[in-house]
């Protein structure tokens, strides 16, 4: 696989992820991220958060989608580093209104397939 292979790779696990993300499918964000990765933020309480995939996606399966809510979209890839055959930095935003994120993805080759391994995110609220 070239390095323009595994950039096209990439950008398709994080247009799933986005995709996912707007629709509330728990199975297409599932599919970004390994089964072991996990977000970790900052809480309201300024205490670190981590949070594991599965448990993430259950939040995500019990909220109504922001495409069901009629919310618009505000993806947006700000960078992709490939640092080399088997890892790769994603920064994107992306919103569920009123909260817009800033997402960090670590993505690693694993068995051949990219996929997120870990997810530091921040939040901001805005009117």
């Amino acid at each position: 696989m070239t390095a323009t292979d595994d950039a096209k790779a990439i950008e398709g696990v994080i247009q799933c992820y986005l995709d996912g993300l707007h629709e509330g499918d728990p199975a297409k964000i599932a599919s970004a991220f390994h089964p072991t990765s996990a977000l970790t933020s900052i809480s309201e309480a300024g205490e670190l958060a981590i949070t594991p995939r599965d448990a993430w996606l259950e939040n995500v399966r019990n909220r109504p989608s922001p495409k069901h809510r009629g919310l618009p979209r505000h993806d947006e890839v700000l960078s992709i580093d490939l640092v080399g055959p088997t890892m790769a930095y994603v920064k994107l935003r992306c919103a569920i209104p009123p909260r817009f994120f800033t997402d960090q993805l670590s993505l690693l080759k694993i068995d051949g397939r990219w996929q997120i391994a870990q997810k530091v995110f921040m939040t901001e609220l805005r009117e």
